[in-house]
C-alpha cells in the first residue's frame, strides 16, 4: 500500500494536457529564442511596487514531469514579489473555475515566503548564499507555502543571469529594516484606495469599548474590568492599549512592573470561571527589589484567591510544556517531507514515508497542544476552576492555548467573524511576536519558529472531525496561513500593538524593536527569585488543586463522557486525540504535489454527488407535488450550481493548478489494481461553489 496515498489521497491518475501550455524541453530553447523574445507579457504591479531586476529566455519547468519539459518566459524581481511570466498567461485566464489568489498569481511568489534557495551546478545542486563567484545554470526556489519551483537558465543571456540571482538571493536573504517592508510602500500607495468591507463585523479590541463588549457577549463584567492605564503605551510597550484585569487589582499594580506578574484576563466561561494569563516579572539581583517582588507577588496572590475567584489552577508553560524549540526543530523536519524537487523524489521518500513522518514529532506536537487545552477546558467546564496560563512573555503558547479553549468552548469563536475577532484579540493584541517568529527581517541564521501555523494546524484538526461546528472550511485557513508571507496588511508583521501603531503612524520608535530574549532558564521562575516566588505563589496555588494522578483521572472521565454523547455542535467542542485521529493537513500541506492527490476523490467530490443526488430527488419532488395538484406542465429544471467540467480531485481547490502531467507516475506493479487509467482520467466530477471560503 503507498504510504502517502493513506494520509493524502495517494496516487495519481494521468490527467490531459491543457491544450493551452505551450511546452518545450531545454534542448528546444535555443532554437526557439526569437520567438520568445518577441512575446511580450504584462507584468501587473501593485500600487507602490516596483521592478528590481528580470531576466529572458528563462524556463519554468514542470515540476510533475521529473523537471523534462516546461514553459519559457520571463523571470522577474520586484520590491514585493519574484514573477514569473509565461506566454501562457492570457490562456491560464480563460481556463476552468479554480482558486484564484487576488493579491498574488499561481506564478507569483512574495519575498517573504521565499524559504531556501538552491542552484544547480554540473547537476549538483547546492544552496545559494550571498555573493557568487559562479552563477547557475538552474534555480531552484523553496517557498515557506511549500511550492517548489525551477527555473532554467541555460538559455539566458549571462548578464541578466548575474542580475536576477543576485536580485533575488538579496532581496530574500540579507537583513532587513523594519521600514523597507513592502507593506509601507503598498500603505503610501494605496492608501486612498482602502475600502473597508461593511459585512466584516471583525472586532479590532483597540478601543476600551471593544474590550467591554467582550466582557459582555462572555457575561465576565462582573468579575473583571477593562482598564486604560496603557492608553498610549505609557505604561508598556508590550501589552495592548486597553486590556482586562480583575476587578480588586488596583491600576498600580499593574505600572509596577510594566504590566508583568499581573493576571490578565482571557475570556470567561459561562458558570463564570475564567482563562487568565500572565508573564513573567522582570530578572533582578538587588536584594531589596526581589523583596517587593515578594509583597508585589503576594498582594496578586490575595486578589485572584479571594472570592468571587476562589480556586485558580497555574499552567507553567514554559517548564512544563513544548518550548518554541521543539516547535522549530519538528516543523523543520517536518516540512522537508513536501519540499518535493519532482517526481522521482517523491517516490523515493515513499517507503520510508510514515517513519518520517513520525520522526519529525510535529503531529505528537498538534496532539499535545489539543490534549493540554482539553485540559483547560476540564477544569473551566467541569471542576469551575479559573486557569492561568504561565509563560515567559505570554506571547506565544499562552496565545496558542487560549486561542484553542476558546475555539473548543465557545461557539461564537467557530464563525467566520468570531475567529477572526479571537486572532485579533489573543494574537494580535496579545503581542505575538509575528515579525520575530516569522523571520520577516531574516535578521538571523535561524529557522521560523510557526506558532500561528500550529494553532491554524490545530483547529485545522478540530474541523476536519467536527466539520458541521465550523462557519468557514479548511480553504479559509490554508488561505490565512499564506497571508503570513504576504506583506500588504499589516496584521501578521509586527511584534506588537504598540510597534504597529508606531511604525503605520511613521512615528519614531522610542524603544528597540526587536524583542528581548527569552531567559535561558527553564520554567517560569527565574533562579534568583525561585526560592522566594515559587515558595509564595507556586506552593500555595499546589494546595488548592487536585494531585496529577487525579487530574489525569478526572481528564480521561470527561473526555471518554464528552465523547459517548452526540455532538453538539453548538456547544461545547472536544476533538479526538488518539494517535490514528491526528492527521496531516493535506490540503495546505500535499497540495503543490500532484502525485498525492485521487482525481474525481476526496471529501469535495464526495459532497458533489451527495448534492447533486439531493437536487435531483428535490426536482423529482416537485414533479410529485405538480402531478398530484394538477397543476399542468411540469417545471423547468432549475440550472444547477454544480455543472462545470472541472476536475474535482481530493485537495480541491489546489491541485486544479496541477493537471499538467501527461503520464502516470505511480511507479509500482500496482497500478493497473487501481483501474483501467483512461477510464480515470476521462471520469469528469461536478465542481462545488465555495461559497465564502
Amino acid at each position: 500500500m503507498l504510504g502517502k496515498g493513506v494520509v493524502g489521497g495517494g496516487g495519481g491518475t494521468k490527467a490531459p494536457k491543457p491544450s493551452f501550455v505551450s511546452y518545450v524541453r531545454p534542448e528546444e530553447i535555443h532554437t526557439n529564442e526569437k520567438e520568445v523574445t518577441e512575446k511580450e507579457v504584462t507584468l501587473h504591479l501593485l500600487p507602490g511596487e516596483q521592478l528590481l531586476c528580470e531576466a529572458s529566455t528563462v524556463l519554468k519547468y514542470v515540476q510533475e514531469d521529473s523537471c523534462q519539459r516546461g514553459i519559457y518566459g520571463k523571470l522577474v524581481c520586484t520590491d514585493f514579489k519574484i514573477a514569473f511570466l509565461g506566454d501562457d498567461e492570457s490562456a491560464l485566464d480563460n481556463d476552468e473555475t479554480q482558486f484564484k489568489n487576488k493579491v498574488i498569481g499561481e506564478n507569483d511568489i512574495t519575498l517573504h515566503c521565499v524559504d531556501q534557495i538552491y542552484g544547480v551546478f554540473d547537476e549538483k545542486k547546492k544552496p545559494l548564499f550571498g555573493q557568487l563567484k559562479k552563477y547557475p545554470e538552474k534555480l531552484i526556489i523553496h517557498c515557506k507555502d511549500l511550492r517548489v519551483f525551477h527555473f532554467g537558465l541555460r538559455y539566458t543571456k549571462e548578464e541578466e543571469v548575474k542580475r536576477i540571482v543576485s536580485g533575488i538571493i538579496h532581496h530574500t536573504q540579507a537583513p532587513k529594516l523594519l521600514k523597507r517592508l513592502f507593506l509601507f510602500s503598498y500603505a503610501t500607495a494605496a492608501q486612498n484606495n482602502t475600502a473597508t468591507d461593511p459585512k466584516n463585523h471583525t472586532v479590532m479590541f483597540d478601543t476600551l469599548k471593544d474590550w467591554c463588549w467582550e466582557l459582555e457577549r462572555t457575561k465576565g463584567n462582573v468579575k473583571y474590568k477593562a482598564v486604560s492605564v496603557n492608553e498610549g503605551y505609557k505604561v508598556s510597550d508590550r501589552l495592548p492599549a486597553y486590556f482586562v484585569v480583575p476587578t480588586p487589582l488596583p491600576e498600580e499594580d499593574v505600572r509596577c512592573f510594566q504590566g508583568r506578574g499581573i493576571p490578565i484576563w482571557c475570556w470567561s466561561c459561562h458558570n463564570g470561571c475564567a482563562l487568565l494569563k500572565m508573564s513573567a516579572l522582570p530578572k533582578e539581583q538587588d536584594d531589596g527589589l526581589l523583596q517587593i517582588q515578594k509583597s508585589f507577588l503576594d498582594g496578586i496572590y490575595k486578589t485572584v484567591h479571594r472570592p468571587p475567584y476562589e480556586i485558580v489552577k497555574t499552567e507553567d508553560l514554559s517548564s512544563n510544556f513544548l518550548s518554541l524549540q521543539d516547535i522549530q526543530t519538528a516543523y523543520s523536519k517536518f516540512k522537508q517531507l513536501f519540499l518535493i524537487d519532482n517526481s522521482t523524489e517523491f517516490w523515493d521518500t515513499d517507503i520510508k514515508w510514515f517513519s518520517l513522518l513520525e520522526s519529525s514529532s510535529w503531529l505528537d506536537i498538534i496532539r499535545r497542544c489539543l490534549k493540554k487545552a482539553i485540559e483547560i477546558t476540564e477544569c473551566l467546564e467541569a471542576q469551575n476552576m479559573n486557569v492561568l496560563l504561565l509563560e515567559e512573555n505570554a506571547s506565544d503558547l499562552c496565545c496558542l492555548l487560549s486561542s484553542l479553549v476558546q475555539v473548543m468552548m465557545d461557539p461564537h469563536c467557530r464563525t467566520r467573524v468570531g475567529f477572526q475577532s479571537l486572532v485579533q484579540k489573543e494574537w494580535i493584541m496579545g503581542g505575538h511576536c509575528f515579525l520575530d517568529r516569522c523571520n520577516h527581517l531574516r535578521q538571523s541564521d535561524k529557522e521560523e519558529v510557526p506558532v500561528f501555523l500550529l494553532f491554524l494546524d490545530c483547529v485545522w484538526q478540530l474541523a476536519h472531525q467536527h466539520p458541521p461546528a465550523f462557519d468557514f472550511t479548511e480553504t479559509y485557513l490554508t488561505v490565512l496561513s499564506d497571508s503570513l508571507y504576504i506583506p500588504i496588511f499589516s496584521t501578521f508583521f509586527f511584534n506588537s500593538p504598540h510597534q504597529k501603531d508606531t511604525n503605520m503612524h511613521q512615528r519614531q520608535l522610542s524603544l528597540p524593536l526587536t524583542q528581548s530574549k527569552s531567559s535561558p532558564k527553564r520554567g517560569f521562575f527565574r533562579e534568583e527569585t525561585d526560592h522566594l516566588i515559587k515558595n509564595l505563589l507556586g506552593k500555595r496555588i499546589s494546595k488548592l488543586i487536585n494531585s496529577s494522578d487525579e487530574l489525569q483521572d478526572n481528564f480521561r472521565e470527561f473526555y471518554e463522557s464528552w465523547h459517548s454523547k452526540p455532538t453538539d455542535y453548538h456547544g461545547l467542542l472536544l476533538p479526538h486525540i488518539e494517535g490514528p485521529e491526528i492527521k496531516v493537513w493535506a490540503q495546505r500541506y500535499l497540495r503543490w504535489i500532484p502525485e498525492a492527490q485521487i482525481l474525481g476523490g476526496g471529501r469535495v467530490a464526495t459532497m458533489s454527488k451527495l448534492l447533486e443526488m439531493m437536487e435531483e430527488v428535490e426536482h423529482l419532488q416537485e414533479k410529485i407535488d405538480e402531478r398530484h395538484h394538477s397543476q399542468g406542465a411540469l417545471p423547468a429544471e432549475a440550472p444547477s450550481l454544480l455543472r462545470s467540467s472541472a476536475r474535482l480531485s481530493s485537495l480541491f481547490p489546489f491541485a486544479l493548478l496541477q493537471r499538467h502531467s501527461s503520464k502516470p507516475v505511480l511507479p509500482t506493479s500496482g497500478w493497473k489494481a487501481l483501474g483501467d487509467e483512461d477510464d480515470l482520467a476521462k471520469r469528469e466530477d461536478e465542481f462545488v461553489d465555495l461559497g465564502d471560503v
